[in-house]
This record gives structure tokens, sequence and C-alpha cells, in this order.
């Protein structure tokens, strides 16, 4: 929202511009979870919450607090994201497009960004304490929660939901709202709301979209364990020497490698060791650091720069865990927005 348009009043009686726009403030988080959820993209979440906040100051004269001011925003959020999301595909993962493929198959052309499920950064969507940005302890259970419905096999499994479906799983299973809430926010009937419920979860369970297609429906936990920590230091030792028999020990044996915006994607041990050690190769000497990401590990890739000598950023990597090994690696290159997003710097210096 731009410094005009948070200095014009939206009428002669409304409250101080201030005071509105620190009420509206408040909801920000919770709203770019939602409509992340929603999009599939955090870009298109910060664009929807931008145009919600705005069309929300624009009219608060007209809000008579009926409602709560959260169920008066999240219905304009809700109608700003069945807008964006009219006559679009849903975005994807590269396993949602196809089989796996193989080291010595092509790797094709990228496909536009439109194409791809996009990582978002836990801050940007979890509350402090679920973030890890918040030493006071939280609620274990609303903190697994939270990460939960933001992992990237969750958010996936959303976008093969019609729309409005979506939006009725989303505020009723996730946000736990009551289905005469959501039916008014959708302007609807409850029976409607109940049979669109039925039908998005009748769909996620028959083409078992919910899990992480490893075949593990183990639920995200509030804190790694211990073992889990010492996984992903070994993983990081063993990415950052290019060790690729400790690698793949640390992999499950279907555990899923894949590239967006590519949409190859890798899933037995050979094939990704072959890949490592050939089209790949240019990642040997990389360096990893650890950010927060879809309530999973995380970590931004650089790797050697031939060009401009030293290390150039690569990839985001996103983590999925199955107990002791990891089921599957996400490699984002879109770098250019991405590294921004995750407030990793453009150049490694360390």
């Amino acid at each position: 929202m731009s410094d005009t348009e948070l200095r014009r009043r939206p009428s002669p009686g409304a409250p101080p511009d201030d005071d509105i726009m620190a009420r509206l403030e408040q909801h920000r988080r919770e709203l770019t979870a939602y409509c992340y959820r929603m999009l599939g993209s955090p870009f298109e979440a910060e664009d929807a919450v931008q145009e919600t906040l705005l069309r929300a100051w624009r009219s608060f004269d007209t809000f008579e607090e009926r409602a709560s001011l959260r169920s008066w925003l999240y219905r304009i959020a809700t109608n700003v994201c069945l807008d964006m999301l009219s006559g679009r595909e849903r975005r994807a993962r590269p396993m949602d497009l196809g089989g796996p493929g193989t080291a010595a198959g092509p790797l094709g052309e990228p496909m536009p960004e439109v194409t791809w499920l996009e990582p978002v950064p836990d801050a940007h969507v979890l509350t402090p304490v679920a973030a890890g940005v918040d030493a006071e302890a939280g609620d274990p259970a609303d903190v697994a929660e939270q990460r939960e419905s933001i992992r990237l096999a969750f958010v996936a499994a959303l976008q093969h939901l019609p729309a409005k479906q979506r939006a009725v799983l989303i505020l009723r299973e996730v946000l736990r709202w009551k289905a005469a809430e959501v039916a008014e926010l959708l302007d609807t009937t409850v029976q409607s709301v109940n049979s669109a419920l039925q039908r998005a979860r009748a769909t996620l369970e028959a083409s078992h979209l919910g899990d992480d297609g490893s075949g593990s429906t183990e639920p995200a936990t509030d804190e790694l364990d211990e073992d889990q920590q010492e996984l992903l230091a070994k993983y990081v030792r063993a990415f950052e020497s290019y060790d690729m028999g400790a690698l793949t020990a640390l992999l499950r044996e279907d555990a899923r490698w894949n590239m967006p915006p590519y949409a190859l994607w890798l899933q037995t041990h050979r094939d990704i060791v072959d890949w490592c050690l050939g089209p790949g190769i240019g990642c040997e000497g990389s360096r990893l650091v650890a950010v927060r990401a879809n309530g999973s590990p995380a970590f931004g890739q650089y790797k050697p720069d031939p060009e401009l000598g030293g290390l150039s950023p690569w990839s985001v990597q996103v983590l999925e865990l199955d107990g002791d090994r990891i089921s599957g690696i996400t490699f984002f290159l879109d770098t250019e927005r991405l590294f921004p997003l995750f407030g990793l710097p453009m150049r490694f210096e360390g």
C-alpha cells in the first residue's frame, strides 16, 4: 500500500488512518498464511493481502462490526483469492506432472513460474512461536498444526481442489471455523459448506494427496528431535563435501529429488548419484545456509561461480523428513526472487 494511499482518508467520519492500519495490520500474518494456502505462491499471497488490506482500508467506514474484523477481512481475502484463481491452472510440483525421470534423460526446458508451487518463509505465515523466532513456549499441538498446514505436500494437495472447495477445507479444517461461519463468509448455506467439505475430503483421500508422496503420513512435530537435528547436520556435511555415499545413506530409497522450474524429477539413489556426478557436478563445493520454509528444514544453497568466482546463489532447498530419513528434497532455482524473500544475500560470505 503506497504512502499516498495511506494518507487518504476513507471518509470524514472514519477513525484516524493510523488506528485503522494498526487494527488491520494485526491480521497480516494469518491472512498471508491463508492466501498462501489458497494460491500456492508467497508472492501472490503478499499481493492478495495487500489488496485485502487496501480494500478494507478504503471501505472501513462501511464496516458495521456486526461481524468481527477478522471475519470481515477473511471475507475480503477469500474474494480476492477467488478472483485471482479464476480461469487459472493450479500450481503444482514436478511429481504432479508425470512419472520420475532418469539422470540420463533430458532436463528439458524450464517451465513458467506460474506452473510451480513456491516455498514460503515460516516467519511470513506462522506465529512467532511456531516460526521459531520467539523463545516463549507455545502449545506444542498448535505449533505442530500450524507447521503441518503449510507443508509443501499439504499445500500441493490443496491445489487439486476447486477454488471454493479449497477455501472451505482451509476455513473448516485448518482454521477450525464453524460451518455457519463459513457459510456466512461465502454467502451460501451450511448444507452447501458441508457438501463442499465432504467432496474436498473425498478428493484428497481418493488420490492420497495429503501425504508427501513417500507413503509417510507422519505429521510434522513441534520441534525437531535430537536425531533429526543430527540427520540435518549429517546432510549438510555430506552435501558440502559432495560425499554421495554419505548423502544417499540419509535418503529413503524412494526419496524424491526435484528442481522447479524443470519438470524432471528423480527417485532412485542411482539416478540421484548419477545426476550429482553428471549434469549436477557444478554443485560440488557448495555451501548451505539454514533457513525456515514451509514448516520444514530448509537451506539456501550457494555453488561455485566459474564466471564471477566465489559462491553464488543456486537454490532454496526444502527438505521433507520421515523419521530418521529424508523423504524428499525440492531445489527451488528461482534465486533472484527467493533469496531476497528469505533474507539471503546474493553472494556467499563465510
